[in-house]
């Protein structure tokens, strides 16, 4: 691993063989020049995206689209009330794609489930101590579990951002593997907080520790620190996606959220995964984008005129 510099392994004692994710990223080239990833998507943006700046690719958009409510000030009645704005939706528009997900704090886990009524919308919860990761495993674990009990149908993790810095992977991946357990057959998504990682290359590197650990999508933000998304991480964690894709056979989703704000951004991120993962990945399976904001935006272009529905 001579391209690799973290911290755990510079501290390793002499002797003392590499733990089995050390192992899995010896198999990936983790010099990524920083001017090269933003020469690669300058280049996507002015050459790729006008091409997709079209209606039919908002519609498919609005149906990426995980509604977020994530506020402090989040109420049983507001969560209801967001709610039925998508049971509305479903009547007002039936020839428009519904949201492929609610996306709410645990506690309404169990509000949602019961007055969601659309087909096909997911419920996401937060979870494991949701925007810092900062618990005990066992609190993560709990939470965790109380979503997955009240209706959760997907869980949104936070990577333990400290600990990766501290070169601790073995303990993140432990604790990513120890939830996707208690996920099962439920989706989740393991946020890495990109924005707090200090190049591509920890970018990258965290993205592979977080699938060989068991995510089935990897995220780039929580919304709650700065810079949140941002092209250039989107980029780099769909190249993480698509390597370990063809080494492994797995495919896993990608979810940019936080800062999302124009349509442009959401052309910008459909572009980077269609230019980097391929048509494959342009469903809502496997492409989400975790906003509330553009939901209005997309709805507005779509229908040509200015809209406020959610």
């Amino acid at each position: 691993m001579a391209n690799v510099t973290a911290p755990s392994l510079q501290g390793r004692a002499g002797g003392e063989s590499p733990n089995k994710y050390e192992q899995a990223l010896s198999q990936y080239n983790l010099n990524i020049s920083e001017a090269e990833v933003a020469a690669a998507v300058k280049k996507i943006i002015d050459e790729k995206v006008p091409e997709n700046d079209t209606l039919e690719v908002k519609k498919f958009l609005m149906g990426s689209v995980e509604l977020t409510t994530l506020k402090t000030t989040d109420s049983e009645e507001s969560v209801l009330a967001f709610t039925e704005k998508v049971n509305q939706f479903y009547h007002a528009y039936p020839t428009l794609p519904h949201v492929a997900t609610i996306c709410v704090y645990p506690c309404f886990a169990e509000i949602v489930s019961q007055s969601l009524e659309v087909d096909g919308v997911e419920i996401a919860c937060v979870s494991g101590s949701f925007p810092s990761s900062q618990a005990v495993l066992e609190v993560k674990v709990a939470e965790t579990a109380l979503a997955l009990r009240d209706g959760a149908t997907e869980i949104d993790i936070v990577m333990s951002v400290g600990k990766y810095l501290s070169g601790d992977y073995e303990t993140v991946c432990d604790e990513i593997g120890e939830l996707k357990c208690v996920c099962g057959d439920k989706k989740m998504k393991v946020i890495l907080e990109s924005g707090l990682l200090p190049s591509c290359a920890d970018i990258k590197r965290a993205s592979l520790l977080a699938m060989y650990a068991g995510a089935d999508y990897i995220k780039t933000s929580t919304g709650k620190e700065k810079p949140a998304a941002t092209p250039e991480a989107a980029y780099v964690m769909c190249q993480a996606i698509k390597e370990y894709y063809d080494k492994t056979g797995i495919q896993i989703g990608f979810k940019p959220a936080g800062g999302l704000n124009t349509v442009h951004d959401a052309l910008v991120y459909y572009t980077i995964v269609k230019e980097v993962l391929g048509e494959q990945w342009l469903t809502n399976q496997w492409l989400r984008l975790g906003t509330s904001r553009l939901a209005n935006l997309l709805l507005s272009e779509v229908v040509g005129k200015e809209t406020k529905f959610f």
